[in-house]
């Protein structure tokens, strides 16, 4: 962790500037020796006036050594774990009423009222608020008053007593509060912040809502956020995606794991194209061509022939394609499945169809807290879901789609309004937002993709949404040789390129 200290008056910016012009011009040997026997002297000077300002305060205050910077030494690891008992301001509840406790967060509001100060300490998406009030003994003046200074977002440290209001705080998630005896700051952040914290959690519904009131709220645009995004993730909503996300890659990982499948790693830097088609990130490495991987599956499937039999990966993929939409993305991380089938697609379908319950009632059983995080900036309603997921035949999304009057090429692929559109459509009629649409025209697939036997105009192959936009595709693939390369060469893959790949089949 990055720590401050006391540090010693710098001068002016002028005066600084001053000193930088001078002291690029050549000096002799006699004025630089002048110059900094003067800046020695200056800094004993301020080195004996900070000395004295600590001695003053010392004197002046008997409850000094309560409240103040914690010094660089002590951040150095100086004390051993498990000296001090810590608490997480997540874990104060009411039964922790009138015991001691010591917490760490950020400061994320501050304001003093009289002879009380309130601290607002932050914690993992947590918050609790610190009183001090001014009592003989307890908490002097001084220390209201270095309370009430502290900057927003400093890393500080409380110690106090935990008490239960008579009220319920709508300011903060605990439902407690910590009567403070000590405070100290442990790193101090920037007076004045690029983002404000709060102002960056706000909804877009409220900043309307309060124009309608003829109030003006800071709206943080998008690029002010990327520009600082470390300040930017610390928003409740953030917070909650993120761990959201945790959740999803440990479900995803725990079920197939129960599953009999191994997780592997895949190589990201590649001789030939993986998948096919423009988006792909091409560069030089050492004079030869290689591509950033699109999937890892050429390699999932290499692995199955390597008789794992189940594989998985959670890895990056590369893709170079517009990215200025929210459906794509030039780098996102996949979450990849392959496995033997001894019969059918239907098979995969079936691991995918649990796998996805699984996760949705994972996350609506143990990340309401999070999900509804993310609801107050980003508002949204349940998902619908069935216990067991919607089939759909390709053939049959175009009828219903044909149905409701929408023009669509039956050998084609739906373009995103038509996917939104069915998604409506299948929200009405089913009511869920959650699934399979399969035996996807031969001609919108990758070239490893299994024709249907009874027409080999479609495909083996299924796509899975939510809430209209595809969130998984997937099919069974060409595991003959010649009819491999064959495929390949029919969509301009130099096979060549993909020889390992195609060998693995012999």
């Amino acid at each position: 962790m990055s720590s401050s200290q006391p540090e010693l008056p710098n001068p002016q910016p002028e005066q600084q500037q001053e000193e930088e012009d001078e002291t690029s011009k050549p000096q002799s040997k006699k004025a630089a020796k002048k110059e900094a026997a003067k800046l020695e002297k200056l800094k004993r000077r301020q080195e004996a006036a900070v000395a004295s300002g600590v001695q003053s305060l010392s004197m002046e205050d008997p409850l000094a050594d309560n409240y103040g910077d914690v010094p660089l030494l002590d951040l150095q690891s100086k004390v051993a774990p498990g000296t001090r008992v810590w608490t997480e301001i997540g874990k104060l509840a009411e039964p922790l009423k009138d015991q001691y406790v010591l917490v760490r967060g950020r400061a994320q509001r501050i304001r003093a009222k009289g002879k009380t100060a309130f601290v607002v300490l932050r914690e993992r998406g947590f918050t609790v608020q610190c009183v001090l009030t001014e009592q003989d003994g307890v908490v002097s003046r001084p220390m209201l008053k270095y309370a009430a200074g502290l900057s927003r977002e400093s890393i500080v440290d409380v110690e106090g007593l935990v008490s239960v209001p008579g009220i319920t705080i709508n300011s903060t998630t605990q439902q407690v509060e910590i009567q403070v005896r000590k405070i100290f700051c442990v790193n101090k952040a920037m007076p004045a912040l690029p983002i404000n914290v709060e102002d960056a959690a706000r909804s877009d519904v409220e900043i309307e809502k309060a124009l309608q009131n003829g109030e003006q709220l800071v709206r943080v645009n998008q690029d002010t956020r990327l520009n600082y995004r470390v300040l930017d993730i610390r928003t409740p909503a953030n917070q909650g995606i993120f761990r959201i996300q945790c959740q999803v890659g440990n479900v995803f990982r725990q079920f197939l794991l129960s599953e009999g499948f191994v997780e592997i790693h895949t190589p990201k830097l590649m001789a030939g194209s993986s998948e096919g088609g423009a988006s792909v990130f091409k560069l030089d490495y050492k004079g030869k061509p290689a591509c950033l991987a699109q999937s890892p599956q050429l390699h999932k499937q290499m692995a199955i022939c390597g008789d794992f039999g189940r594989v998985f990966e959670i890895g990056a993929v590369f893709r170079a394609e517009d990215s200025f939409t929210h459906r794509h993305l030039c780098e996102f991380t996949g979450l990849d499945v392959e496995m033997e089938i001894k019969e059918h697609y239907f098979e995969v379908m079936d691991v995918v169809d649990r796998l996805f319950v699984a996760m949705f009632d994972s996350l609506n059983n143990n990340f309401a807290k999070e999900l509804e995080a993310v609801g107050r900036q980003y508002p949204f309603e349940p998902l619908k879901y069935l216990r067991q997921t919607l089939r759909l035949t390709f053939e049959e999304g175009i009828q219903m789609l044909k149905d409701a009057g929408v023009e669509v090429d039956p050998l084609g692929d739906l373009n995103t309004e038509a996917e939104r559109k069915l998604g409506q459509l299948v929200l009405e009629k089913y009511d869920t937002e959650f699934y399979i649409l399969h035996r996807y025209p031969l001609a919108v697939r990758p070239f490893y993709t299994m024709p249907c036997y009874d027409n080999p105009t479609y495909s083996n192959s299924f796509d899975v949404f939510i809430r209209g936009e595809e969130i998984i595709s997937g099919a069974q693939r060409v595991h003959v040789p010649d009819f491999l390369a064959e495929r390949a060469q029919a969509l301009g893959i130099d096979v060549q390129s993909i020889s390992t790949y195609v060998d693995s089949f012999r």
